[in-house]
């Protein structure tokens, strides 16, 4: 009897705290109204699109994202995080997880046309969002 109830105690917790967590994704980003990317193409040697410009500020379900975004000659240099969900360890850790990887690729596609990092939909829309918008600014 002992052994049955302590079963059905440690079922019962672990049903809780399974229903208890948020999902890793979802198939639609609730809070990140979707802005289809565009690949920005500057011919070499012209000198627009040279410097540092800094995107929009994303909101997102877990907080905002925003980049600026480095030029030479219309190619992008680097791209730094300025902001980016760090509430708790859990938006640390899949911020951490994520925006090298959405830098990695934005620096490697030279546009903000890159996929989303699995886990961190959210985070990865904000940043290409704010990326495409930081490309626009230095485009303009």
């Amino acid at each position: 009897m002992r052994r049955a109830v302590l079963a059905t105690t440690g079922i019962s917790a672990l049903v809780v705290t399974l229903l208890a967590l948020k999902p890793h994704q979802t198939p639609a980003l609730a809070g990140v109204t979707p802005r289809p990317a565009t690949t920005v193409h500057v011919p070499t040697g012209t000198s627009t699109g040279t410097g540092t410009f800094t995107g929009d500020p994303v909101d997102t379900e877990y907080g905002p994202v925003q980049v600026a975004a480095t030029l030479t000659n219309g190619k992008i240099t680097a791209v730094d995080v300025l902001q980016a969900p760090d509430q708790n360890g859990r938006d640390q850790r899949i911020a951490a997880y994520a925006l090298p990887r959405l830098t990695q690729e934005a620096l490697g596609a030279q546009s903000a046309h890159i996929d989303t990092v699995s886990g961190a939909s959210y985070t990865s829309q904000g940043y290409i969002q704010s990326l495409q918008s930081a490309l626009d600014r230095a485009h303009a």
